[in-house]
């Protein structure tokens, strides 16, 4: 993250995920949970990737699986409603699992993945 206040922000109000603990005065580093899902978050100074790789390549910050399909569903919709950027909607993968991959601030790719229906 870039800036961790920002990046703490959207993780909270857009995402709502709850601070576990954030570290550093100003802080640079900490973890956001949800449910069972725990991220840490960490402030750099310099470019993670090179260029446009990380969408062209789909490069994943993160990885999130959802115990059900209407889980998968209503979140990627309350996400919807509450103006996340979309790296990629919700759709269901050819091995049959339903996926979504949000956008962060920074560019980062945070996968959401649950079982079809």
């Amino acid at each position: 993250m870039r800036d961790f206040a920002t990046a703490l922000a959207f993780f909270t109000e857009k995402l709502g995920f709850a601070v576990d603990f954030a570290y550093g005065e100003p802080p640079f580093y900490g973890v956001v949970e949800r449910d069972h899902a725990r991220l840490c978050l960490r402030q750099v100074t310099e470019p993670v990737f090179v260029g446009d790789i990380r969408a062209r390549e789909e490069l994943l910050s993160a990885s999130i699986t959802l115990d059900s399909a209407a889980a998968i569903k209503q979140l990627f919709l309350d996400y919807q409603a509450a103006g996340v950027a979309f790296h990629a909607t919700l759709k269901t993968q050819p091995w049959g699992t339903r996926t979504f991959i949000v956008l962060d601030p920074d560019g980062n790719l945070i996968l959401f993945a649950g079982p079809g229906e």
